[in-house]
């Protein structure tokens, strides 16, 4: 991924020097494993860990240098720790092939990913739960299809993307939980004993039952937890974009001092940052049809999944890790227009109250159709005549008959409508948070 479109703490562990330092550490784990085991002599691998880099660029440069000759990174990998270390080294490796290196450091990179993406979610949901709490009993207009439906609550609709976080974050727990695993084949040259003690140095599990590599509908199990936390983010955005669209302006996303708009309009304040989430989200869903593809490979193993995963896996964390963050600062920033949102409410002169009145008629003992005709009918008054829907049905005879002023006062209650606000937010969040809304 693009510097523009990354954190450092996320784009830190897919590094050259990392993903090296990652290898070496499974060769370790594995060279222990078999010195407990008496393959290899203890001294030995006391010598490696001794004179084991920590990897530089400059050490990376090398590594490459050598793969120009071997084609073939794990050798290239391998020759400069015999370089570096000497000829201790040549009991590394011992009895392993390159899947064995290549998936254990890819289980453990994503698995370390997964743990910086978590925090991110953590940290995007507190920013929506804060301000869904702020914002529990401010009234707004509730849509389907666009159109104006009934009232509902800003905190409400935030409440539900607090939810749906907390559902992203299950999703990439059990990912973490899939993917830490380590590959060995059928043990013809190291035993499953061997594999386990040198997996729980690296805090992996065996996979129970692998070919020459983990499979990859785990992979791709990962990268659809990662896409839906995106896309969720994405539905989140492409609602403040709607909600700043000027005919509606009821949020807002900061605009800083010094920023500009547009380069030939001054007045302009885009949701640029919405905007952006929107199209990452993309990326995210492309990677993850990437690695279901990756899933089906010849036989026992082939390589065509290696040159999607170099790509998938740096760019689809570091993605949605700055995905996550931007949301959250998004959140905090966020600019909420209360009074904008009761003159979009009230928009449509009481229309939208237009159930409660079809209830009530029903209540009255009228025909559920009847009551339909009758409500629909004033309704489309409103909508041709810019009339007040409320005076309307007062002056109806067929409401008159069966609705007291009393009871089309208690139809067009707005606190009654939102009443079970605080029981909803205590559901998702707890009595403590729904009081302190």
């Amino acid at each position: 991924m693009i510097p523009r479109y990354s954190r450092p703490e996320m784009a830190r562990l897919w590094t050259p020097e990392n993903r090296y330092q990652s290898w070496l550490r499974v060769e370790l784990a594995a060279a222990n494993a078999m010195a407990e085991a008496g393959l290899v002599p203890r001294d030995a691998v006391a010598e490696c860990e001794r004179k084991a880099p920590v990897f530089t660029a400059a050490d990376a440069e090398r590594i490459d240098e050598i793969e120009k000759v071997t084609r073939h990174d794990v050798i290239a990998f391998l020759t400069f720790l015999e370089e570096r270390i000497g000829p201790a080294a040549r009991h590394l490796h011992f009895g392993m092939t390159s899947s064995d290196v290549l998936d254990t450091s890819l289980a453990m990179l994503l698995r370390d990913a997964a743990d910086l993406l978590l925090a991110g979610v953590d940290k995007a949901r507190e920013a929506v739960v804060k301000r869904a709490v702020e914002h529990q009993g401010t009234p707004c207009i509730g849509r389907s299809h666009g159109i104006h439906a009934e009232p509902t609550t800003f905190g409400w609709k935030l409440l539900v993307w607090a939810d749906e976080l907390s559902r992203a974050r299950s999703r990439i727990e059990r990912a973490r939980e899939v993917i830490a695993r380590g590959a060995v084949g059928t043990f013809a040259h190291l035993s499953p004993q061997i594999e386990e003690a040198a997996l729980k140095r690296l805090d992996l599990l065996p996979e129970p039952v692998s070919t020459q590599i983990v499979h990859r509908d785990r992979h791709a199990e990962y990268f659809n937890a990662l896409a839906l936390a995106g896309t969720s983010i994405e539905k989140f955005a492409t609602e403040i974009r709607h909600l700043q669209r000027t005919e509606v302006r009821e949020v807002e996303e900061a605009f800083g001092k010094g920023q500009k708009g547009s380069s030939a309009m001054p007045h302009k304040r885009n949701p640029i940052l919405s905007e952006n989430l929107c199209g990452l989200a993309r990326l995210l869903r492309g990677y993850a049809v990437s690695a279901f593809e990756d899933v089906a490979l010849w036989h026992e193993r082939d390589i065509s999944h290696s040159s999607v995963e170099r790509v998938i896996g740096p760019d689809a964390t570091v993605t949605l890790d700055f995905m996550l963050h931007r949301f959250a600062g998004l959140m905090e920033g966020l600019r909420v227009y209360p009074e904008r949102m009761l003159e979009n409410l009230r928009a449509t002169r009481g229309l939208v109250f237009s159930q409660p009145v079809l209830l009530k008629l029903i209540e009255s003992g009228m025909e559920r159709q009847a009551a339909y005709a009758v409500v629909q009918r004033n309704a489309m008054r409103v909508w041709d005549e810019d009339r007040d829907f409320k005076e309307l049905l007062g002056s109806d005879p067929e409401v008159q008959a069966r609705l007291s002023p009393k009871d089309l006062d208690e139809a067009f209650d707005l606190d009654r409508e939102l009443r079970h606000a605080p029981a909803i937010f205590a559901r998702v969040l707890g009595p403590r948070a729904a009081q302190r809304g």
